[in-house]
């Protein structure tokens, strides 16, 4: 059994979606020293930055609705006794994966990026009919509801 790979799964996907903030236009993946910092937090090694922000870029688009193209990973396999499991290294590997086992959880469509254009953070959404839309209600929600609600009022609706 693997004793110090990282936990796949939802957490470790929107974390690693969320190596972009549209809001703040920070980039966790631009630079090699963000990408180190970021995948030694997550007890990983870093691999290729390009293809990093390729995957990052191409699971965002999945999350969203969208059909892209992932890089070409060699995902790493380990069998034992009554087991089967997944061994990523590098960022990359380990986004893809997460996104792989959550796929195969039927939990992938769970994963979202949040409503608001101006915000675009990842999370899970652990509601009970999958319906929610921003990352945060009280912050993005109310957001949008005061848009539409300014919308209407100018409109005279």
């Amino acid at each position: 059994m693997r004793t110090n790979a990282p936990e796949l799964g939802a957490e470790l996907l929107v974390s690693f979606l969320n190596t972009l903030d549209v809001e703040d236009d920070v980039d966790q993946l631009a630079d090699d020293a963000g990408h180190r910092r970021w995948a030694a937090e997550h007890g990983l090694e870093p691999g290729d930055r390009t293809t990093a922000r390729h995957a990052r870029d191409a699971l965002r688009a999945v999350v969203d609705g969208d059909a892209a193209a992932l890089p070409a990973l060699r995902l790493p396999v380990v069998a034992a006794p009554g087991s089967v499991d997944l061994s990523p290294r590098t960022s990359a590997d380990a986004a893809v994966a997460s996104a792989l086992v959550l796929s195969v959880q039927g939990k992938l469509g769970r994963v979202k990026l949040c409503g608001g254009e101006d915000c675009r953070w990842a999370f899970y959404d652990a509601s009970r009919n999958g319906s929610r839309q921003w990352c945060s209600m009280e912050v993005c929600g109310n957001r949008q509801k005061a848009r539409t609600y300014r919308s209407k009022d100018r409109d005279g609706s």
